[in-house]
């Protein structure tokens, strides 16, 4: 599918309509899904309403924006007004939200055509999407293997050209992750930046809204849409957005004023070979660009992964207390008393991993263990952000591997929680930092399956992250290729 400075300027040289390229998205998400399974559900009626609104203001001579009549996929935590939310979970397996989210309000108001809701780990706990209750979504570059999770349905729709862009949530690398295993651009941004507002809380210090794209361009277009302050949402940041697209140059200049590191904590043990391969294959390529090289000690990082999963469980008990059939979602049958409803459809509604995270949080956060684990978690949360501070005073972006391997198989992991749990590894110490980050991909294994480059940025440098990834991929050839479905 065409990219949005593509498909924008189609439209306004009146070459094509809204409509068309609506219909033309919705017949490849129809003829996909029985193999990909990217969808929890699909707004056709709404998508085509949405393209003719486009459409007539074209024909009235209006202006447009550059994301409207574009396709996108929304992930299915965030709130639609009128259409079924589910979070990947029986226990809102019948929600319709009677509100919008902030993100997808803003979306609207710009025009974007909405395709469907795509699946996701149940309330984004997993990183493969077989969590979800409803459908194991495949990786179109090898349909028995995982697109990654939490968001895989939008990295798989995507990847898949079944929209032009989609977003996810990224709690410790649900954005990331999926984009290096389905070889797309995703983004985190920095914390605070996009309205969580509308968005099913996961664990709330951690959680951020952010794009999938084919290009960084892309990415960026989609990125100015959703970010800005946002006063129904107390952790917003009141931050002057800029033009991230426009800010955007093929190579970087002047040369050597801009300083790379290499985090030296991400590679060893357990990254696979190809993989460290490419990544190394990346750096040198960004030296060629005219970028300064150095390897830079991050040694809290080693410890991200833990300390996740004391904090991000623990907020998640907490969250999910909603959740008892009283006010709203699934309600089990016939229970004997009140407390037998809380427990019967707390039991029914929420699947395996679920329950697994509320049992380690509640635990962390009960008397005698608070201390022990929850509040030396958030100790170690602040080593972590302290070693990021020491490095960008080195440096100005940091690059590491965005998953330690490529997509694995379907089934490969869920019977290992802890071996599930490594494929964050790389991305987990951003989010606990609050940083941006983003996946590029960065070429591909011996069994064609894509490759993907992290690179991390300050704070609110968003505008410099994207800036140096688009020079990346303007050097190389990777984001040209796609998954032959």
């Amino acid at each position: 599918m065409a990219s949005i400075r593509e498909l924008h300027q189609q439209l306004v040289r009146k070459e094509r309509s809204a409509v068309e390229i609506a219909t033309e998205a919705l017949e490849r998400v129809q003829a996909l899904e029985p193999k990909l399974h990217s969808f929890i559900s699909v707004t056709a009626d709404r998508a085509i309403a949405q393209a003719q609104q486009v459409d007539a203001k074209i024909a009235a001579g209006e202006a447009i924006g550059p994301l409207a009549g574009i396709p996108i996929g929304i992930k299915d935590n965030l709130c639609t007004q009128g259409i079924r939310t589910t979070c990947g979970s029986r226990i809102l397996e019948n929600f319709v939200p009677p509100y919008e989210s902030t993100v997808t309000q803003r979306l609207f108001d710009a025009g974007a055509v909405m395709v469907g809701k795509t699946n996701m780990d149940e309330f984004a706990m997993g990183s493969s999407t077989e969590t979800s209750a409803y459908q194991v979504t495949a990786n179109p570059w090898d349909l028995e293997r995982v697109p990654g999770g939490s968001s895989g349905g939008s990295a798989a729709a995507v990847a898949a050209g079944q929209c032009v862009v989609a977003l996810g949530s990224d709690t410790g690398g649900s954005i990331r992750q999926p984009a290096s295993l389905c070889g797309v651009v995703g983004m985190k941004p920095t914390y605070g930046l996009v309205s969580r507002y509308g968005l099913v809380a996961y664990a709330s210090s951690l959680d951020q809204i952010g794009p999938f794209a084919r290009t960084v361009e892309d990415a960026a277009i989609l990125l100015k849409a959703i970010a800005g302050h946002d006063p129904q949402d107390s952790t917003s940041l009141k931050v002057e957005i800029p033009d991230y697209a426009a800010a955007l140059k093929p190579d970087f200049k002047p040369r050597g004023k801009l300083r790379i590191g290499v985090i030296q904590e991400t590679f060893g043990e357990g990254l696979d070979s190809t993989v460290e391969a490419a990544v190394t294959t990346a750096v040198e390529t960004l030296q060629e660009l005219g970028a300064e090289i150095q390897v830079i000690n991050c040694p809290q990082f080693r410890y991200g992964l833990p300390t996740y999963y004391i904090i991000a469980p623990s907020e998640a008990s907490a969250n999910l207390a909603r959740y008892d059939g009283v006010k709203y979602g699934f309600r089990a049958d016939n229970p004997e008393n009140l407390l037998d409803m809380y427990a019967k459809t707390r039991a029914e509604g929420f699947g395996a991993e679920v329950k697994r995270r509320i049992m380690i949080g509640t635990y962390a956060l009960s008397a005698g263990y608070y201390d022990a684990y929850y509040l030396k978690a958030q100790k170690v949360r602040t080593l972590i952000k302290q070693d990021f501070e020491r490095a960008f005073q080195k440096v100005d972006v940091l690059v590491c591997p965005t998953s330690p391997t490529t997509a694995f198989k379907a089934g490969e992991k869920t019977d290992d929680p802890l071996s599930m749990y490594l494929s964050d590894l790389m991305t987990i110490p951003v989010n606990l930092a609050g940083l941006p980050a983003l996946s590029l991909p960065c070429g591909f294994d011996d069994q064609g399956l894509p490759i993907g480059l992290q690179m991390i940025g300050n704070v609110l440098r968003e505008d410099l992250l994207l800036s140096v990834a688009h020079a990346y991929e303007q050097a190389t050839e990777w984001h040209k290729k796609a998954p032959m479905i």
